[in-house]
């Protein structure tokens, strides 16, 4: 939905539904996005924040799937301007965790999932629209030494691919690369540096130049319209970042925030025996849930909620962040908090000056979360959510 012509557009994201096949998206577009739309804006379109798998892609190679896609789009009044290009393989009912990242920005068959994606977004987006697409921060960190260099020019192979898309179509796609914790880009210190060094340098422009035959003066411009980041909001969190200092540093470096993810972590202020024991029911096979822990020799970090939690009493009396996506409207988590305070700080900063035009909610761990945490049917929680944002957008 559009909050109004300065805040930009609000919508969830399509990663809390299963979205690996082509029939799965239809069923989620038709069953809980339409209800969710019917309960906060059914009088005006609704941005939809897409996520299509490697699979459900392959089936939308087929043009009468696409026209399909396009009469669902306009049927309901969504509005297609975003779309989740990270995980491209099943996200729900199996054993994610790692493997989210591939394949990575290492390979050839991130760039081709990623032009291809755009080329859909471009086909059914509205006319003369900016899109956003998020995608993998480069890749799980273990595996990015000596591949910075491959990395940034598949970034820039992309970037070509969408400037051509952007001639061809009039609708510009926007690449939103989304820093994440134990991935190569994680910290807003480190996308920074791998930015001014690798993607938004001089060498970068003159080389997107001689790909696309476009000036190196248009080849500068060019990059920060289609490269950017998502900035997650959880993510940052877990990364004890400074709100107000993040933003300021991304402005700093002239590093759009092409798409702005709306999302809580967990926060357990004081760890101790009761709250470890609680912590155990997040310890859940399906997705990553990286922790860092903040110690006396500062920060710690750790792949997984087991292997902090592993730690036992030696870790009484940190704070922990852990990357497990909860419901923003929630504080009170029992045991512990969530990190919505710093959400809300975000939140303030983009109601008096813009962080990006399009937020997006990002609660996926519905299905994961421990009893007692879902209060409703997914799609009235995802509208509790987004009255929650607007609550703190609007006067």
């Amino acid at each position: 939905m559009k909050i109004d012509d300065r805040l930009g557009h609000l919508t969830y994201c399509l990663n809390i539904h299963p979205t690996q096949s082509w029939n799965d998206v239809k069923d989620a577009l038709s069953g809980p996005v339409a209800a969710v739309k019917s309960a906060v804006c059914p009088d005006a379109s609704f941005a939809v924040g897409l996520r299509f798998s490697g699979d459900a892609l392959a089936e939308l190679s087929e043009p009468a799937r696409r026209a399909e896609l396009k009469a669902l789009l306009d049927e309901n009044d969504f509005r297609a301007i975003t779309v989740n290009g990270f995980p491209y393989g099943p996200f729900h009912g199996t054993r994610v965790k790692e493997d989210v990242y591939q394949p990575d920005w290492r390979s050839e068959e991130r760039v081709r999932y990623t032009n291809d994606l755009a080329d859909l977004m471009a086909e059914i987006a509205p006319p003369g629209e900016m899109v956003s697409l998020s995608t993998v921060p480069g890749t799980f960190k273990p595996l990015a030494e000596g591949a910075e260099a491959a990395m940034a020019e598949n970034y820039l192979r992309c970037v070509a691919h969408l400037v051509a898309l952007q001639a061809r179509t009039g609708v510009t796609v926007a690449l939103a690369i989304e820093p994440e914790p134990f991935c190569f880009l994680e910290t807003i210190a480190e996308t920074v540096d791998f930015f001014e060094a690798h993607l938004f340098s001089r060498a970068a422009a003159e080389r997107l130049a001689r790909v696309t035959g476009l000036t190196p003066s248009e080849a500068a411009t060019a990059l920060p319209r289609h490269l950017g980041l998502c900035y997650d909001v959880c993510h940052a969190a877990v990364e004890y970042e400074d709100p107000a200092g993040s933003i300021t540093a991304l402005r700093q470096a002239g590093i759009p925030v092409h798409k702005l993810q709306l999302s809580a972590a967990l926060r357990i202020p004081r760890v101790g025996a009761a709250e470890r024991e609680a912590l155990a029911a997040f310890d859940e096979p399906t997705y990553l849930h990286q922790v860092i822990r903040l110690t006396a020799d500062g920060l710690k970090a750790h792949v997984d909620l087991a292997e902090a939690l592993a730690l036992g009493a030696a870790s009484d009396g940190e704070e922990w962040r852990v990357h497990f996506h909860v419901p923003i409207f929630l504080d009170d988590l029992g045991a512990f908090s969530s990190t919505r305070d710093f959400l809300e700080q975000i939140l303030a900063l983009h109601r008096e000056e813009p962080i990006s035009p399009h937020l997006e909610i990002e609660t996926y761990t519905w299905d994961v979360l421990p009893g007692g945490l879902r209060s409703a049917t997914v799609d009235k929680d995802i509208a509790r959510e987004i009255a929650w944002v607007l609550g703190h957008l609007r006067p």
